[in-house]
């Protein structure tokens, strides 16, 4: 006599198939905050003060680089500018601190509206997690000073999840702590094209870009974002309207 072994069969999952909305990951400078070009500054001191003058090739090279890369933790940014490990280190405390001391006197303000989309998102079902390239001792600086500590569920930067983007580890990181077991019920704002990324990488179901902030629409757009809309202050109509 034969024995068969019965394999349980698992349902395919459709590509196709929508999945109902229950996070949503929301990126700040830019996106849900306004910091008035002080990460510039500070920036803008450090390198100055490592050799690299202001209105000199090498300090344009290296702002830009610092654009570009802004959304990941300033580690890796220094580690770019830096080839030596303990000068990109220091010169990453020396950031921190100046625009600590920056973000103290002038503080910075939420945009237009932004707040009343992120109650809005939870009223209407979603967990929320506030997403940053800041170091965490800046974040909470910020939502303090917004008044903001309570208002999302979690709050993450490169230091509690990894890398920052264009990497996914914020939002696989924010899936997991809210125990959500499924990346297509995620919905990503962000303001630049590594915000876009982050949320395509991660398998999000709705990547939306927001032209508050960095990027234009076009790169949002050519980045991957789903829909490209002016604010966060129209994404609460946006996920209402995509949910019938």
């Amino acid at each position: 006599m034969s024995l068969s072994t019965a394999v349980p069969t698992v349902p395919a999952l459709s590509v196709g198939t929508p999945v109902p909305l229950r996070l949503a990951v929301v990126d700040m400078s830019g996106t849900s905050v306004v910091e008035g070009g002080l990460q510039d500054r500070a920036f803008a001191k450090v390198v100055a003060a490592r050799g690299l003058a202001e209105g000199t090739p090498e300090h344009e090279r290296a702002a830009r680089l610092f654009r570009e890369r802004r959304g990941t933790s300033r580690t890796a940014v220094f580690q770019a500018l830096f080839e030596d490990r303990t000068a990109a280190l220091e010169a990453t405390r020396a950031f921190e601190a100046a625009f600590d001391r920056l973000l103290a006197e002038h503080g910075v303000t939420a945009v237009p509206g932004a707040e009343g989309a992120l109650v809005r998102l939870r009223e209407a079902g979603l967990d929320l997690c506030l997403i940053t390239g800041y170091a965490r001792h800046t974040q909470n600086m910020i939502l303090e000073s917004l008044g903001w500590m309570g208002l999302a569920d979690l709050s993450l930067s490169p230091d509690d999840a990894g890398r920052g983007v264009p990497y996914p580890d914020m939002v696989l990181t924010a899936l997991l702590a809210l125990d959500h077991d499924d990346v297509r019920s995620v919905l990503t704002v962000g303001d630049t094209a590594a915000d876009i990324l982050a949320g395509r990488r991660a398998g999000a179901g709705l990547v939306v870009g927001v032209r508050s902030g960095q990027d234009t629409g076009g790169v949002l757009a050519g980045a991957g974002a789903d829909q490209v809309v002016d604010s966060l202050a129209q994404v609460p109509d946006l996920v209402a309207t995509l949910r019938g």
